[in-house]
């Protein structure tokens, strides 16, 4: 007998679908057969230079963190069969946990599988309907899903606007805690947070601060722990999450740090911490190391900022339009959704790797090529990258 409600949920998926790829909305993914790095080797065989990872510090296919990572699995294994608070705890967690908690400047940290679970999981142990979240429009969307768990009262401000943040810190002031929550630094723009003001704004209103630093943590301040160091207000943020998936390795695993009462709160009723396998031992092996790297040295935090300032300045010379700002995360504007996916395409073609943005991953009407800049590039490969972006530009009649 035909089901014809099943027939019918999967005809509606399916007639979606196309729909997406009729308006140039569907995303499809590139397979690359190699190391991340900034040169890549895609399924196909073809060699780009890749503008379109997280790998700020070059680390993700970098040999020391390799071989960091090998060691790590010789002596602790390739997983723990458990949560944390069962059997899943060992030696190297918690030097993790410690060695992140002394990077940032913070009392303590707990490590959760991904930075997705520190956000989703640090809102409702801490908060209820007695307070507020007060959220940057912009927030990331594992922010967004995190304070949806949780009972608090909730509040945006306009993005990055400092104005509208303290109309809501003001028509809040019956609450008994409230938190401002913001990106560090936000992807898909690269824009900065104001985070000298939002901590004014939160001593002003008798209110706590938190950012998430997945795009800061490693390479944003003089020496790379982060927007908190970058705006000078270490030590007047409360709660800090981030991954070890970006900047600090490449690979994945998240955090938060904060005072101990905090992380011995989470440690004790966050869900996603007491119900998720323990972060392989591998990936805290290396993120211990590249920590260690980090701390002694500035050279590959200089190296990323060298390359974002030379790619900022002559990707406009071509006379692209770019968001503003000193982030290695450089929104190449072209607007339209099919058009973005046109000019990604024609970039493949040409030996460079970026992915185009649209809605909804974007606002309407602000379709994008988002450029990542790495340490790990190479002037040339910047300038043979350049290159394509100008004769694609032109080809598609973008650029003069």
């Amino acid at each position: 007998m035909t089901n014809t409600k099943r027939n019918a949920f999967f005809s509606a998926l399916a007639n979606n679908l196309d729909g997406l790829r009729e308006q140039g909305l569907y995303k499809n993914e590139r397979v690359i057969a190699s190391r991340q790095g900034a040169l890549v080797t895609c399924d196909d065989g073809r060699e780009l230079i890749n503008l379109c990872a997280n790998n700020y510090l070059g680390l993700s296919g970098d040999e020391a963190t390799v071989q960091a990572s090998i060691a790590a699995t010789e002596q602790y294994g390739y997983g723990l069969s458990s949560v944390r608070f069962i059997c899943g705890t060992q030696t190297v967690h918690k030097q993790l946990e410690k060695a992140i908690a002394d990077f940032l400047g913070m009392e303590d940290c707990i490590l959760y599988a991904a930075a997705f679970d520190a956000n989703g999981g640090v809102f409702e142990p801490l908060f209820d309907d007695n307070d507020a979240i007060i959220s940057d429009a912009l927030n990331h969307a594992s922010i967004i899903d995190g304070v949806r768990l949780c009972k608090a009262a909730r509040l945006r401000y306009v993005h990055n606007d400092m104005a509208d943040l303290e109309i809501q810190l003001q028509n809040s002031q019956d609450k008994r805690q409230r938190i401002i929550v913001t990106d560090g630094a936000f992807s898909m723009d690269g824009t900065i947070a104001q985070l000298d003001r939002i901590c004014e704004l939160a001593d002003k209103y008798d209110a706590l601060v938190m950012i998430d630093e997945c795009h800061a943590s490693g390479f944003l301040g003089k020496t790379g722990r982060g927007t908190h160091e970058h705006h000078n207000v270490m030590g007047r943020v409360d709660i800090i999450t981030g991954t070890l998936g970006k900047a600090l390795g490449g690979a994945m695993g998240g955090f938060t740090a904060a005072r101990k009462e905090v992380i011995d709160t989470l440690r004790q009723k966050s869900r996603p911490y007491l119900f998720s396998n323990t972060l392989a031992p591998s990936i805290a092996g290396a993120s211990l190391s590249v920590l260690a790297r980090l701390s002694k040295s500035t050279e590959l935090r200089d190296r990323l900022h060298d390359n974002t300032a030379f790619f900022r300045r002559e990707i406009e010379a071509l006379g692209f339009t770019i968001k503003p700002g000193t982030h290695p995360v450089v929104p190449v504007m072209l607007f339209d959704a099919p058009i973005a996916q046109k000019f990604a395409a024609r970039m493949y073609e040409l030996g460079v790797l970026v992915t185009g943005f649209f809605y909804p991953v974007v606002p309407m009407g602000q379709a994008r090529v988002r450029v990542q800049l790495s340490a790990a590039h190479s002037k040339e490969q910047l300038q043979t990258a350049l290159l394509a972006f100008a004769q694609a530009g032109r080809e598609l009649g973008l650029i003069k």
